[in-house]
């Protein structure tokens, strides 16, 4: 009996390059690409860096932003509670068709805080995740989290994702003081530059992008 043919994996996403871009024009895009693919389109990853700006997730608590000022406010529909994005942050959106690929949302997750867990360690930063809550976070010598160093939400629409994980390079901290960061009060937040020094933004931005691509490869 001949075997069955095996089907094809996906080919690799689309690494768009690192750019700035407004934050909402971004959420249209993702939308609409989303909404438009077929079985057929080729998955991609935006890596982009926004002006400021408060997100917040479709369940979350206004009452997790305290002293927002002259920064927007967004409500969106990614899940997550509140968040800041700004100069100095790498934001890789991960537009990825998970039946194609075979993974379940929470696979999807987990291969992201992965991916950027194996991009710090890199970068000579030990990092790990916590049990609960999605996002990374420095690790101190035992291995307990600590900082939180990139937040995580994502949107599922006909098993495709978008949105994804903003990780902090080289950032003005304070305005993650003005919010509960992702829900939790007093919840301390860092970046790179603040652990290892300076840092070149579109070098960590590339690395990340390519990590993602390769974690992804890799579950085929």
């Amino acid at each position: 009996m001949t075997a069955a043919p095996r089907s094809l994996a996906p080919p690799a996403p689309v690494l768009e390059p690192f750019r700035r871009r407004p934050y909402l024009p971004t959420v249209q895009d993702m939308q609409a690409f989303t909404l438009d693919r077929t079985p057929e389109t080729r998955d991609e990853i935006w890596l982009v860096e926004h002006p400021p700006v408060f997100t917040l997730g479709h369940a979350s608590r206004p009452g997790h932003l305290h002293a927002p000022g002259g920064i927007p406010v967004v409500r969106t529909e990614r899940g997550g509670q509140v968040t800041y994005h700004g100069p100095g942050q790498v934001v890789a959106y991960l537009l990825i068709d998970l039946r194609r690929r075979g993974l379940s949302v929470r696979n999807f997750v987990t291969l992201i805080e992965e991916a950027t867990i194996a991009l710090l360690t890199a970068c000579g930063v030990r990092a790990t995740r916590q049990e609960g809550a999605p996002g990374v976070h420095v690790a101190d010598s035992a291995g307990r989290a600590g900082a939180k160093i990139a937040s995580l939400g994502i949107r599922i629409s006909r098993g495709c994702s978008y949105h994804g994980v903003a990780l902090n390079v080289a950032m003005d901290l304070e305005p993650f003081s003005r919010i509960d960061p992702c829900g939790y009060p007093g919840l301390a937040v860092t970046d790179l530059r603040s652990c290892v020094g300076d840092v070149d933004l579109a070098d960590v931005a590339a690395r990340f992008g390519r990590q993602l691509a390769t974690s992804l490869e890799s579950r085929q």
